[in-house]
């Protein structure tokens, strides 16, 4: 039976896009580009290797990531991401709770910080793009009774550097430079946005938005 050429062909279904990360502030990220994506921990270790650089490190565990979720997902696209936070060489991690979040600030006071956030896509066929956004921040010289009063407010202590930006977190910043604005926040939306749109994703056609 031959098919009638009036008729519109049925677009092939995508595979899934799946963010490799079971961060709120990655999943509040990845939401503004209007993609239906599911969410899926990836499990990875997270340690640092010996001799690692901090702009590696974030590169690794954000390749290992989307590829741990890509192979127990199937045939899918996987986002994989990864954020290290670097002072005067020694690298500063999540400080889970008050005291050790008010020790990183009085660390941070008044020098240079430089955030590595590291993104990865594997497409459905295993194949991996990786990019690194660094940016750099400057906290302001406050005293310890202002940093308390933060650290109360806004209770960062999932952040790395013990701030969010986002939020009163600003406040404490003096300066801050960086090629995509979101990278502080945990996914560098501008270089994802390149990477899937060199994978075909059209995010401004027509009915997708």
């Amino acid at each position: 039976m031959q098919s009638n050429p009036s008729k519109p062909q049925a677009r092939a279904a995508r595979p899934p896009l799946i963010l490799a990360s079971t961060s709120a502030y990655r999943r509040e990220l990845l939401q503004r580009l209007r993609q239906p994506f599911a969410v899926q921990a990836p499990g990875v270790d997270e340690a640092r290797r010996p001799g690692e650089a901090p702009r590696e490190l974030a590169l690794r565990l954000a390749r290992e990531k989307a590829l741990a979720v890509a192979s127990a997902a199937g045939p899918a696209w996987v986002i994989g991401s990864d954020q290290v936070c670097a002072c005067d060489g020694e690298i500063l991690g999540k400080p889970g709770g008050f005291d050790a979040a008010l020790r990183q600030l009085q660390h941070l006071r008044g020098r240079e910080a430089v955030f590595h956030t590291a993104v990865a896509l594997v497409d459905p066929q295993g194949s991996v793009q990786t990019r690194e956004v660094p940016t750099t921040v400057r906290t302001r010289v406050l005293d310890d009774a202002r940093l308390r009063t933060y650290l109360l407010a806004e209770q960062p202590y999932d952040c790395a550097g013990s701030a969010k930006s986002e939020g009163l977190g600003i406040a404490l910043l003096q300066s801050v430079r960086s090629e995509d604005p979101t990278a502080l926040v945990g996914l560098p939306l501008i270089a994802l946005c390149d990477m899937l749109a060199q994978a075909g994703f059209d995010l401004l056609a027509d009915g997708q938005a």
